[in-house]
């Protein structure tokens, strides 16, 4: 069903029930959910809304509310994950679906409530044989049972809830207490300092936990221990949302899920997600069943305001040195000096691929127990101020930062820049990106016969200027690299 669709649907039957039409959302009978911007067309704002994200809110709380006046509500790819309305008896679906979507989809209004003996699905599309096989695939009982017996759900989330509460031990001597960040009368500052807090208790167990496994694999299980753990949790509590114990630990629940995405945010990657941490990441986003504390940014946690390198002083960085949350301290230097690379890497290939090798091989050091936090703070510390420097070699060597991103490509053959030296080759990169400024085109890494010619004036220049022959392809293919990286900004 699109927007479209909905908006049509929705005039369809309010022509027929004109009484439950109402333009205040907080009354009538029917209402659509969708997402939506100003710029869509004047019939869809009154179902998009002014703040389309509190009008959601507002519809969802109205939903989960029986007594509440709200009889149909017209959804578009929402509320299939996370949402829970035990009320909800009657579902219609016209979208194709199947696997862990269509269960989630199901498990709307499957709930027990009151006296409602089971939930209806009304299918308009035919997802009888989906239906099907997702049940013979998460029921295990060959799709004879739908339902899902609470009592087991709330076992195994309490199961889950003190395998991750263990890891804090808040009640015991020498454990992280977190429990008053849960109270409303917290101050958001406390908050702050105890979530800081808990940032830096997880990491610390887990380097300790690390150090005692003999395998890679096995150290690298220990640094996954607790998101694995807090992902469990959070499917379990998604399956027993319903039930009064689900309720009463909540924000424990919340807090645990804070924690682990600070530290998710913290890890270094290629901006992708895992299926089970994009579904965890949309479960939080959409749900409102489990009340989160606020997200705590790990930067702002260890005291580090300014998310840019360049303008991280020497006091900052002598502040790290000092904090007494050390492990606290790795996770929000990994975390800057980690964007900066990435940030980097769409100027200058060869040195962001320098700089992130340095980190990946300190912190593996770190990981493996061959340095310890102080050593590996203090190296962090230094990869960060090279990178600082790294941005004023313009001003030091006279070229752009365009031409010193072909002169790395370069001189990174230690060979070839003895052969050189430094005045020959930042010449050619010079010269390379007004050649290659003049020749590119919007796709031409795309087109062979286009690569092809670009290797041909790279080569013609490195021979013009006597780079060694032996060393010229590997060469080539770095500086074709470089060009790649900025050729969009030179053809926009």
């Amino acid at each position: 069903m699109s927007r479209r669709i909905c908006v049509a649907f929705y005039d369809a039957i309010v022509k027929l029930r004109p009484q439950w039409h109402s333009d205040d959302d907080e009354t009538g009978a029917i209402k659509v959910v969708m997402t939506g911007a100003a710029s869509d067309p004047p019939a869809w704002q009154a179902h998009i809304g002014k703040r389309p994200k509190a009008r959601r809110e507002l519809i969802a709380k109205r939903a989960k509310d029986a007594a509440d006046s709200l009889k149909l509500v017209i959804v578009r790819d929402m509320w299939l994950t996370g949402f829970d309305a035990p009320s909800m008896h009657t579902m219609y679906v016209d979208k194709p679906m199947k696997g862990h979507g269509l269960m989630q989809a199901i498990a709307r209004v499957n709930r027990v409530f009151r006296d409602k003996p089971a939930g209806l699905v009304v299918d308009y599309i035919g997802i009888a044989q989906n239906l099907k096989s997702a049940l013979g695939q998460y029921a295990g009982h060959g799709g004879e049972q739908v339902g899902i017996d609470e009592a087991e759900a709330v076992r195994v989330l309490l199961e889950k809830y003190e395998i991750v509460r263990a890891m804090f031990r808040p009640d015991t001597k020498g454990g992280f207490d977190y429990r008053s960040v849960l109270s409303v009368a917290t101050p958001p500052q406390v908050r702050l300092a105890i979530m800081a807090g808990g940032i830096d208790w997880v990491l610390t167990l887990q380097q300790a936990d690390a150090a005692k496994e003999t395998s890679e694999e096995g150290k690298k299980r220990a640094h996954r221990r607790y998101a694995d753990a807090v992902v469990a949790l959070s499917k379990a509590f998604a399956l027993a949302a319903a039930s009064d114990a689900a309720r009463a630990i909540r924000e424990e629940v919340g807090f645990f899920q804070a924690i682990r995405a600070a530290l998710i945010k913290s890890v270094p990657g290629n901006g992708k997600k895992s299926a089970a941490e994009r579904e965890l990441a949309i479960q939080q986003i959409v749900s409102r069943v489990v009340v989160s504390t606020e997200i705590v940014d790990i930067m702002k946690a260890a005291g580090l305001e300014s998310p840019d390198i360049s303008i991280l002083s020497d006091q900052c960085l002598a502040e790290v040195r000092e904090t007494d949350k050390k492990n606290l301290a790795i996770e929000a230097l990994k975390k800057l000096i980690n964007g900066d690379v990435r940030s980097q890497s769409k100027r200058n290939v060869t040195q962001a691929r320098a700089f992130s090798e340095r980190l990946e091989a300190a912190i593996s050091r770190y990981h493996n127990n061959a340095l310890t936090t102080a050593q590996v703070i203090e190296e962090l510390i230094q990869l960060a101020k090279d990178i600082r420097a790294a941005r004023a070699r313009g001003e030091e060597t006279g070229l752009t930062d365009e031409e010193i991103a072909f002169y790395d490509a370069l001189a990174e053959n230690e060979s070839a820049r003895q052969v050189m030296g430094e005045p020959a080759l930042r010449v050619i990169a010079s010269e390379l990106v007004a050649s290659i400024k003049s020749n590119v085109s919007v796709d031409w890494m795309h087109r062979e016969a286009a690569r092809a010619r670009m290797r041909v004036l790279v080569k013609r220049l490195l021979r013009k200027y006597g780079y060694p022959p032996d060393l010229q392809d590997a060469a080539v293919q770095k500086v074709l690299q470089q060009a790649e990286a900025l050729s969009a900004d030179w053809a926009a």
